[in-house]
């Protein structure tokens, strides 16, 4: 018989942990868990006691054996942790805002994960997971660290490069959603459905296929993004533009969301523009929206999920690291696209790069379904984009200027020479409390 689980939260606080506590309360006749901790810092002390007395509310309603701790010290909460979730903000959505509202004065795309914005918020979240990593290999040396921190895949690949730790399993929820979408548009439980995706995180590609193995995913396209079809409904802070339906054609495999920032960069940056001067960025609505749920749940009635927070964006994060924590602890199998080491999937990609591809999860962690080589159009969009997460995880890790300057360069969402300059000047220092490494 199996021991009861420890399971550490990082970023307890935060308004999707009811869907975390709602996740290990339907596994738990498979999830036996005896003590769930859930950390923050002294920042997010309010919502964290919030919170915290919803989830004990939750487990007490649900009539399940486990002890919710709430605490702002980390060291504490992971001594002989099973598994470890992170799911934090540094700077909390002050910093997501600059991130946003910064490159958009200058003209480029203010995004949470993509361009500047996502170069920032991994030049702040890095050195904290590497120092969490650290405190594992210390406190919990035979834990799992499951991580849906943003941005997801450089925050594996920092993992695995410079923190040594293998044990790591990065999650996205786009791919839940695209899956979810696409088996609807086809008329088919995702049960009958196979998803093959491939790439980097918030830049992947994927194809769909039938029990009997025929390949359903020009019929994904044109349903979804052929002449006819109605405007999709994807994540909630991607704007729902029309994709051009012959690019897609050409490409042969569905897009992610996201790849919207790169191939219609000039009208997702007008949408931006139009969202500065009217509601707000998405971060200025992520701040309403979170102030409105955390008044929901200090309801003392309130014992569940609220349906209010599928707005938040980010449906399935919490659902997933269940999952993936379910799969690994029974050893069950599961097909799941996570952020996992390449170990030779995508031949176009270095062998030790962090990729988001369909694993299968068992005891021994994400094993990568093989997927082979690119066509050259996403070839070339790939490589170029992970050279750039390496040069800004190198940046986040050494806090070298010129290395930093490097990967701005890079970016396509970044307009290079002196403006990138600029930029980045003008973001370390509004970010400045939150980059030690860069102001040394």
């Amino acid at each position: 018989m199996k021991k009861g689980l420890k399971i550490v939260t990082i970023g307890g606080g935060s308004s999707y942990t009811p869907e975390l506590i709602e996740g290990f309360i339907k596994r738990h006749h498979e999830l036996p868990i005896r003590e769930l901790w859930l950390v923050d810092i002294e920042a997010g002390r309010e919502k964290l006691e919030i919170v915290g007395a919803m989830a004990k509310r939750m487990v007490k309603a649900a009539g399940i054996d486990c002890d919710i701790h709430l605490t702002l010290n980390r060291r504490e909460a992971l001594a002989d942790a099973d598994f470890v979730t992170t799911q934090f903000r540094v700077g909390l959505l002050e910093a997501r805002i600059k991130d946003e509202t910064i490159p958009i004065s200058h003209g480029m795309i203010g995004q949470e994960t993509n361009g500047a914005g996502g170069m920032f918020k991994a030049f702040r979240t890095i050195p904290v997971v590497l120092g969490i990593v650290e405190d594992m290999k210390e406190l919990c040396p035979d834990a799992w660290l499951i991580n849906f921190t943003n941005p997801a895949g450089m925050v594996t690949e920092a993992v695995l490069q410079y923190g040594k730790w293998e044990k790591v399993i990065g999650l996205c929820n786009v791919p839940i959603i695209s899956s979810k979408n696409e088996a609807a548009v086809l008329e088919k439980n995702e049960e009958e459905l196979f998803f093959k995706f491939a790439g980097i995180n918030h830049l992947h590609w994927h194809k769909i296929y039938d029990r009997d193995g025929k390949e359903l995913t020009k019929q994904a396209i044109e349903k979804l993004y052929g002449p006819d079809a109605e405007p999709e409904k994807m994540v909630e802070n991607i704007k729902s533009m029309r994709f051009l339906y012959e690019q897609i054609l050409q490409l042969g495999m569905l897009p992610c969301p996201y790849h919207r920032y790169y191939y219609m960069t000039d009208s997702m940056l007008e949408e931006e523009v139009e969202a500065v001067n009217g509601e707000g960025t998405r971060g200025q609505v992520v701040k309403r929206l979170e102030e409105s749920l955390f008044e929901l749940y200090k309801d003392p009635n309130l014992n569940y999920k609220p349906k209010e927070l599928e707005k938040r964006g980010g449906a399935y994060y919490s659902d997933a690291a269940c999952e993936v924590i379910n799969s690994v602890y029974n050893n069950k199998g599961t097909h799941m696209v996570v952020n996992t080491q390449n170990r030779g999937a995508i031949s176009d990609l270095p062998y030790n790069s962090a990729i988001e591809v369909t694993s299968i999860i068992t005891a021994h962690g994400a094993e990568p379904v093989h997927f082979g080589a690119f066509p050259s159009a996403q070839k070339g969009l790939l490589q170029v984009m992970k050279a750039m997460e390496e040069l800004t995880i190198e940046a986040a890790v050494t806090g070298d200027y010129a290395t930093a300057l490097q990967a701005f360069t890079l970016n396509p969402l970044v307009t290079s020479g002196d403006i990138a300059k600029v930029v980045l000047d003008e973001m370390l220092e509004a970010h400045k409390e939150h980059l030690p490494q860069f102001h040394k």
